[in-house]
């Protein structure tokens, strides 16, 4: 029985040691500086993204405002006609 406990600690502290070892190794690699030009490329295609995401909307915008000032443009013209049958009648 008390074998079992030393091996369980041991194994525990070996599981703590591990993780310890992994997360500093982690941080290293995270901090490095290839790992930073990483970073900096991957914000990089994101505000190009941005960019490209951002005209495409501005172009979307221009077309439903043009959209809707012709669509006015149509409920003036018909509003128009029926007055003039309405006074013609």
């Amino acid at each position: 029985m008390l074998k079992c406990l030393e091996c369980l600690d041991v194994k525990k502290l070996g599981i703590f040691a591990g993780g310890v070892l992994f997360g500093t190794a982690g941080i290293k690699i995270l901090a490095s500086q290839d790992a930073k030009k990483f970073y900096v490329n991957c914000v990089a295609a994101g505000l190009r993204a941005k960019e490209c995401v951002m005209t495409t909307a501005a172009s979307v915008q221009e077309n439903a405002d043009d959209i809707l000032a012709e669509a006015q443009e149509i409920n003036r013209r018909r509003e128009e006609e029926v007055v003039e049958d309405e006074s013609e009648e």
